[in-house]
């Protein structure tokens, strides 16, 4: 038992106090993490506990006994997951320093700090160092201290000023202040504990469930709406609506115009159609070739709206012409935020400075991340406010630019963050490094609904997501 060098006290002002063997005294209200009954004292771990650490690794000992141990890896929150354990030689001096015997509470001085658990095997066996042995002096409830570790953790601390884990050496775990009452009492404590520990448990798994949920509901939601959108099924139908139909016309109309003005090639004219004939097939035709492709149809849409190629409908990667000294917008990968509705930054340019090596882009163009994560976690945005209209920015994005405003920016986009865009890419590449497939955007088939109801989807996602 050690020697009773210490006492400590509550005075009458109720300030805790420290008094030692030479006669200092030493207040220590700031040590003190709760208040306790008036029939409990508090006190020092070491004076209840004989406290060693075991024995730091040397394999190039071969003397001694050669014996298990177990590590900071098999000690966990009130259980001990030993598997196949190693051996080392131990010194006579180092078994009796470094055994454990059943009823010996173990500590960890690594990783979750506090870590402990109760050898209650009926074998001995060594420890390794940064593992603490506590052997009580006399008559102790060990298990009610192994509660208190449980708590230290749980509130975030060892004792009133947060001893952390680099901090739990020996001298440390020593001076960690414990609340002491009766051996009965920690006794009948440690009873009610055990009976309520199963609750606990099951309501913190619980706890755990919901905890996840909430954090994901967003995601979830924002997803299924989205998902909802692109199908139809968000919104009714307006029987008044132009058809997907008549759009498809105007982007045909603007394409030739763009190819007599020399700003598309003759290949990004040919198009083509996409219908769905009596037998409930769908057939898409391009010149004179038809091919039934029923089965690449993803999900059924209503009347009012067309099934259409992506690169049919926007002009990818467009180029834009300027003069060198004009201002431009230079958007990096890490100006882009990771969220659903567009959010971006720019640094000031000329544009000679960025006209090569980079994506060019405008004012009304939609753009996305094709590398992963990014791409996953919807580095996507609507281009707009540039300075003189025009930027240019990180390689790793597809710049799609619409024909005479046919589609609405916000539901291409909406389109673009949709799980049905998302989650069916196929990318080539190293694990780390890995983009959508060419072509993967280009053949994507677009559910193109009336440009008025793309706006009322547009304004309905829009009030939901806040």
């Amino acid at each position: 038992m050690p020697s009773d060098n210490v006492q400590q006290y509550v005075s009458a002002v109720n300030s805790h106090y420290e008094k030692f063997q030479d006669g200092t005294v030493k207040c220590i209200d700031d040590e003190i993490p709760f208040e306790i009954p008036q029939s409990w004292e508090w006190t020092r771990l070491g004076f209840l506990f004989a406290h060693n650490t075991g024995k730091a690794l040397n394999s190039a000992q071969h003397s001694g006994t050669l014996l298990p141990y177990i590590t900071t890896s098999n000690l966990y929150w009130d259980r001990f997951e030993l598997g196949s354990n190693r051996q080392m030689y131990f010194t006579d001096t180092e078994i009796d320093k470094c055994t454990v015997q059943k009823g010996d509470l173990l500590v960890c001085e690594g990783g979750d700090f506090g870590r402990s658990a109760i050898w209650m095997n009926d074998y001995s066996i060594c420890i390794q160092n940064h593992i603490h042995r506590l052997r009580a002096f006399y008559p102790t409830c060990t298990r009610f201290y192994y509660y208190i570790f449980l708590l230290y953790k749980g509130i975030g601390n060892i004792g009133g000023k947060g001893i952390g884990i680099q901090g739990l050496s020996s001298g440390a775990l020593h001076n960690i202040i414990v609340p002491l009452p009766s051996f009965q009492e920690q006794c009948r404590i440690v009873q009610v504990i055990d009976n309520i520990m199963p609750v606990i448990e099951k309501y913190e798994k619980s706890q755990n469930r919901l905890d996840t949920l909430n954090s994901e509901i967003k995601e979830v939601l924002r997803k299924s709406i989205l998902q909802e959108a692109i199908q139809g099924k968000l919104i009714p139908q307006d029987p008044t609506d132009e058809s997907a139909e008549e759009l498809m016309k105007q982007i045909k109309v603007e394409k030739q115009k763009l190819l007599k003005e020399g700003k598309l090639k003759k290949k990004d004219v040919v198009d083509s159609i996409i219908f769905k004939c009596e037998d409930n097939k769908y057939y898409e035709k391009e010149g004179n070739t038809v091919l039934d492709i029923s089965e690449e149809i993803p999900f059924d849409i209503p009347d009012s709206w067309q099934w259409v190629r992506l690169g049919n409908v926007v002009q990818i990667n467009p180029k834009n012409t300027a003069d060198d000294d004009l201002n431009a917008a230079f958007i990096p990968m890490e100006k882009i935020e990771a969220i659903y509705l567009s959010s971006f930054s720019y640094d000031l340019k000329k544009w000679g400075s960025i006209k090569s090596g980079f994506t060019h882009f405008a004012d009304g163009d939609v753009a996305f991340a094709k590398i992963t994560p990014c791409f996953q976690n919807r580095k996507s945005l609507i281009l707009k406010n540039l300075p003189n209209g025009i930027g240019a920015g990180s390689t790793e994005l597809k710049v799609l630019r619409i024909y005479n405003n046919s589609i609405s920016r916000e539901y291409l986009l909406f389109f673009l963050e949709s799980p049905y865009f998302i989650e069916e890419a196929i990318f080539k590449g190293t694990a780390n490094q890995q983009r959508i497939i060419s072509g993967y955007l280009e053949n994507k088939l677009f559910p193109l609904p009336p440009i008025k109801e793309q706006i009322r989807i547009v304004q309905t996602i829009q009030s939901l997501f806040q």
